[in-house]
């Protein structure tokens, strides 16, 4: 285990390649990304939250910390609905972890059911690790497995997932995550875009690893795709303060609230909003609130949309980091969403 999690909460299918790779400053690694340079090829330099930036981060939680619970009581009832035998959770990471905790830890304490979870990495453009799927195949039933991931943006994981899974014969591809603002996952707690705490920071939610990372010198053929451990942030880690703080709420989250149903697609919505924009690379463009914190902790923003610039509950981090960022927040009609993060095009064409 080279994280801050629990053994007995995760198996890490991941390979450990803590210093083996240098992460790059925001600029020099978006300028490599937009001339063809896979994402998963370089690991970004881990933002320092600011003390203005945490304070919005726990009043995400402690505004939110039940909302989310909700969601995790709701996909996990659809997760015992649907599986009739062993329970395999399989998170994606980073993001899908702490969730994928959070799963087990419900299944196990409100309906004293048994969960066995690993962590995986998926690669969007480069698809599902092949070798840490074949490790849970020699161990488990393929009709047990379910995928779990936090929230959905474009949907572009899912996709991932489905075409990823025609090799695999008789596992569901279906996302099991808590958001999905975009319609697509296959079991959801909520349609709408609330925000989850933990989509807030990086590897401090996260147990102190990286976003994967797959890159052929240091990524054998025989190997799992690797992360690296950020054991200097230690002292800063809230992964466990976030799971503490939802799992409080669990007793007493079995009614989740009414919800709107979705609007249009995901993939529909965005490209309206590249053709109001005049955005040529739709991959520019990151739908929900959890895709727009991502464009502003480790890529370089143009501009934020939201629903509103009073949602200070669902926006108020997002508020505080575009001002740290320099990042336009502009209104904008947005449907599924409560707020969308546009990437600076490096060529220019977007500025």
């Amino acid at each position: 285990m080279f994280s801050s999690y629990k053994e007995e909460d995760v198996t890490i299918l991941l390979k450990d390649i803590t210093g083996l790779v240098t992460p790059l400053d925001t600029h020099e690694r978006e300028s490599l990304i937009q001339r063809g340079i896979h994402y998963s090829e370089m690991l970004p330099l881990e933002y320092q939250p600011t003390s203005a930036y945490l304070d919005a981060f726990f009043q995400a939680l402690t505004l939110y910390a039940e909302r989310t619970a909700q969601a995790v009581a709701g996909v996990s009832a659809q997760i015992r609905a649907a599986k009739h035998g062993e329970i395999v959770l399989v998170s994606l990471a980073r993001a899908g972890t702490p969730i994928g905790i959070l799963i087990k830890h419900f299944l196990e304490q409100i309906y004293r059911i048994k969960a066995v979870h690993y962590t995986i990495s998926i690669i969007r453009g480069k698809g599902i690790d092949r070798n840490a799927m074949q490790f849970i195949l020699a161990r488990h039933d393929p009709g047990s497995i379910q995928f779990v991931d936090g929230w959905t943006g474009k949907g572009a994981i899912q996709r991932q997932l489905n075409e990823a899974m025609r090799d695999y014969p008789g596992v569901n591809p279906g996302l099991a995550v808590l958001s999905d603002p975009a319609g697509v996952a296959g079991l959801a707690g909520t349609p709408d875009d609330f925000l989850i705490a933990s989509a807030c920071l990086n590897a401090t939610v996260s147990g102190l690893l990286s976003r994967t990372f797959c890159r052929e010198d240091i990524i054998g053929p025989n190997d799992f795709h690797g992360a690296l451990f950020y054991h200097e942030l230690s002292g800063q880690d809230l992964t466990y303060r976030f799971i503490h703080a939802v799992e409080a709420y669990f007793s007493s989250a079995l009614q989740p609230p009414a919800c709107r149903p979705v609007p249009t697609s995901g993939l529909e919505e965005t490209a309206a909003i590249c053709r109001a924009f005049a955005i040529r690379d739709m991959n520019l463009v990151k739908p929900s609130i959890g895709e727009a914190t991502r464009v502003l902790l480790r890529r370089v923003p143009w501009k934020v949309l939201v629903h509103s610039l009073d949602d200070h509950a669902h926006l108020g981090h997002l508020y505080q980091l575009a001002r740290e960022r320099g990042a336009e927040v502009a209104v904008y009609p947005l449907q599924n969403y409560r707020a969308c993060g546009i990437i600076r095009a490096m060529d220019g064409s977007v500025t």
